[in-house]
């Protein structure tokens, strides 16, 4: 693959995960927490769970952030691409995961689409910057 391609799906994946961290902190705790006032939950309970929905969140915006800063740094010289391959892995082992033992629900693919694209941009060495570009830094 060649190091535009790699860039630009990498980079591209890195803002899905930053989007979908906006999504699931700010639209997902508002529905589920609606949802768990409204069924008599104890508000210890709610707090709890809302702590651990924003700590997900936080996460997935800062995995967002290293996967851009590692494709946006590789149009300019070589970088490893273990970050964003261990993320990769995470991403497709928790959305496999999520969507097994949920009957096959499709909102799982939410984790997956986004583990494909970053495996495939991390997959393998990049080629390295030409040497004109290494010197420029």
């Amino acid at each position: 693959m060649s190091n535009r391609l790699r860039v630009v799906l990498g980079i591209v994946a890195g803002v899905i995960l930053v989007g979908s961290s906006a999504a699931h902190s700010l639209l997902g705790w508002k529905r589920l927490g609606a949802a768990l006032a409204s069924a008599g939950a104890p508000p210890d309970l709610i707090t709890g769970l809302g702590i651990g929905w924003h700590f997900a969140g936080v996460a997935m915006l800062t995995f967002g952030v290293i996967v851009i800063r590692l494709f946006a740094d590789l149009r300019r010289r070589h970088v490893s691409l273990w970050p964003a391959l261990i993320i990769a892995v995470v991403y497709l082992a928790f959305g496999v995961g999520a969507l097994a033992v949920s009957d096959m629900n499709p909102f799982f693919l939410v984790f997956i689409v986004p583990g494909l694209m970053l495996l495939l941009a991390s997959w393998g060495r990049p080629v390295p910057a030409p040497l004109a570009d290494r010197n420029r830094r």
